[in-house]
């Protein structure tokens, strides 16, 4: 491995169509000679919404961080750092699974929930095998991009970044969502 994709969006190509990272844009949160993990950024979790309702008197957004673990919940959170059990993603955003001391953060008012972002489980590659997609351009790799990471996001983020991608990713964007439609 002579590269790392850490920090890195992934955005799909419309080669990969029916399934979780169909129409995905996921933030790589480590990639090393172990493999890699991410967060899909943009896909909605209504099952798992409802339940973490139970923990709130709002509504809350629960997204699919990726199809391994879905057991598992990680937090993105943006700002003041309110544990002590995080990875740092950029000087603004970390990711933690610390769900006790997030919770109490939100709830004592220490933190927005406008500043965190839940996932239900994530994006695993073993060594080597997202360079492979990669090179088989199953994934656009974008370098640069200015997201923050705990917004809502829906379908509409993939596509926006394709357009703004421009080029080849215009005709992309405006590709159906089942490209045998086309």
């Amino acid at each position: 491995m002579n590269y790392s994709y850490k920090g890195k969006i992934l955005i799909s190509t419309p080669d990969i169509s029916g399934d979780i990272f169909s129409r995905s844009v996921v933030l790589i949160i480590e990639h090393n000679e172990h493999g890699a993990f991410g967060l899909i950024l943009n896909k909605k979790n209504s099952q798992m919404s409802s339940k973490f309702k139970d923990f709130f008197d709002f509504k809350i957004e629960v997204y699919d961080g990726g199809p391994v673990e879905n057991d598992k919940v990680f937090f993105i959170a943006k700002g003041k750092k309110v544990t002590e059990v995080y990875t740092e993603i950029t000087d603004e955003f970390y990711l933690t699974e610390d769900i006790e001391n997030i919770i109490s953060a939100v709830l004592n008012k220490e933190i927005s929930i406008e500043d965190v972002k839940i996932f239900s489980g994530y994006s695993g590659w073993s060594p080597l095998q997202l360079d492979g997609e990669i090179q088989r351009k199953m994934w656009t790799v974008v370098e640069v991009y200015n997201l923050d990471y705990t917004l809502p996001n829906d379908q509409t983020l993939w596509k926006s970044i394709m357009q703004n991608l421009g080029g080849e990713f215009l005709l992309w964007a405006n590709s159906p969502e089942d490209i045998s439609l086309n």
